[in-house]
């Protein structure tokens, strides 16, 4: 199974959170769980981001339902579990 199919699995089991900075990001772009949701179901990760000590980050990019570009950043956490760690619309200049 590769990363996105696992990463798409564990949305559609609803087996994942959000982090509270992803939820301040998604209110302040007006996005709602379910634009999140479509745009990794829909998507294709974009990045490999390997820097991070606490492990390998995806950044997802596509469309939310409402036809707004958009990324949401996620990782796999040591026991598996998901965690959406940030999420954004994509603006001139972002």
């Amino acid at each position: 199974m590769s990363i996105l199919q696992r990463i798409r699995h564990k949305v559609i089991n609803k087996d994942y959170y959000i982090s509270s900075h992803a939820e301040d990001e998604m209110f302040d772009d007006g996005l709602e769980r379910e634009d999140v949701e479509t745009v990794i179901l829909k998507g294709r990760i974009e990045r490999k981001l390997l820097t991070d000590i606490r492990g390998t980050r995806y950044r997802i990019e596509g469309f939310t339902p409402k036809g707004e570009r958009a990324y949401v950043i996620c990782r796999f956490k040591e026991n598996s579990s998901l965690v959406i760690i940030t999420t954004y619309v994509v603006t001139e200049g972002r």
